[in-house]
């Protein structure tokens, strides 16, 4: 689980609370941009390729479900220095 907090200063992951991944985006909430910013910031932040991330759902929500693809779960917290 990620928890998006839109328009804030900088793209930035603020950690984990209550279990999700904290991110922060400076796209705004609105017409998907917020969403393709998510998945842009976190295959740059991986070392992925875009396709190797995509949103499952939440597409409308702070809460988001994503698919990361090519890392195993501690090597994606090790990436993002978690």
């Amino acid at each position: 689980m990620v928890r998006v907090t839109p328009r804030s200063a900088r793209n930035q992951v603020a950690g984990v609370i209550d279990g999700a991944l904290k991110v922060r985006l400076t796209a705004p909430p609105v017409q998907g941009a917020a969403n393709q910013a998510l998945v842009k910031f976190l295959a740059k932040a991986l070392g992925l390729p875009r396709r190797g991330v995509s949103l499952l759902s939440g597409h409308k929500s702070r809460n988001k479900r994503l698919l990361i693809q090519g890392l195993e779960p501690g090597e994606l917290l090790q990436r993002l220095g978690l």
